[in-house]
């Protein structure tokens, strides 16, 4: 049975100890700075508390997900790579550029499995519509919209809307083309936060679509949508419910969408990828693209200029 560890329990690292407690590994401790919050995780799911990740490490873990802020990712994963510790750490995969590519390169020098947590890839809808576009049932894409809005959340200080949120879409729009973006430009600004709270981006893909996004942390109603237009429909895709509608010039169809937590998919490939020679979920490339994409964005709203990829 594989051993595996969550270092970093806040919100997000709490639904992968959760999920993770219910599956067919060995989990085999949790790590976090918060005395508290490790008490109660590792009495509520039975594992071992750590305040110390390193002490973690130690207990012979086959793998870990890595959920800590985004500055410490570069330290952790280094630290888990090096003892041989394959890792599944959450998007973005770091705080720059030049950190993403060294996680990259030291996972290929230690022979450890990489894979970024770019969970919306698993959203059932997401699934369903990458589905079918394969199979060419939208035909060809012009044209990707997404909106991605809501109220601001406190716990949220180390980076901007496009790092938190944007990158989102940004990763789900090339993981649909199957194509990188070209060009990026953006507009923004920041009103409550040290860094930017709104911002809207038009990127290019090498195929000739188009893609844009609309994030912000300053409406009251959250919204994650998106929306595909293509020369044989149109596909709207509700993250929130789960829901897939498709229009083309006679009908209005819903999809048959199983509903299922996204993150428990995701596990469920991170621990087959663990166990058989195939391909990560999400390959730290592509984490480094999604997160190059964000960056040109931020520079491109600050100095007013399109950026090349």
């Amino acid at each position: 049975m594989i051993k595996i560890g969550v270092i970093g329990a806040g919100v997000m690292g709490g639904h992968h100890i959760r999920n993770l407690a219910s599956m067919n590994v060995e989990l085999v401790g949790i790590s976090d700075i918060d005395k508290k919050r490790i008490s109660e995780l590792s009495n509520t799911y039975n594992t071992k508390g750590f305040l110390d990740y390193k002490e973690l490490i130690n207990e012979g873990l086959d793998a870990a997900v890595v959920a800590v802020p985004t500055k410490l990712h570069k330290e952790v994963c280094d630290d888990l790579i090096e003892n041989g510790v394959d890792v599944l750490v959450e998007k973005p995969i770091a705080d720059s550029i030049e950190n993403a590519k060294e996680i990259i390169d030291n996972a290929k020098k230690f022979n450890v499995k990489l894979s970024v947590g770019h969970i919306e890839r698993f959203n059932p809808a997401i699934q369903k519509l990458k589905e079918l576009i394969k199979n060419d049932t939208l035909g060809k894409i012009v044209t990707m919209s997404s909106k991605r809005v809501g109220p601001y959340n406190p716990r949220i200080r180390d980076v901007g809307i496009i790092i938190d949120l944007g990158v989102h879409d940004i990763d789900i729009m090339s993981f649909l083309l199957e194509e990188k973006v070209k060009t990026v430009y953006a507009t923004g600004g920041k009103r409550m936060h040290l860094f930017e709270d709104y911002a809207t981006i038009l990127m290019t893909f090498g195929n000739s679509c188009t893609g844009l996004i609309n994030t912000n942390w300053h409406t009251p109603h959250k919204v994650r949508s998106l929306t595909i237009v293509a020369d044989k429909g149109i596909a709207e895709v509700d993250y929130i419910d789960q829901k897939l509608v498709l229009y083309d010039k006679e009908w209005e169809k819903d999809a048959k969408i199983e509903k299922r937590e996204p993150l428990s998919i995701e596990l469920e490939c991170f621990i087959k990828y663990l166990k058989k020679d195939i391909a990560p979920p999400v390959s730290g490339e592509e984490g480094l693209h999604a997160l190059e994409v964000a960056i040109s964005a931020i520079d491109s709203y600050t100095n007013n200029i399109i950026k090349r990829i």
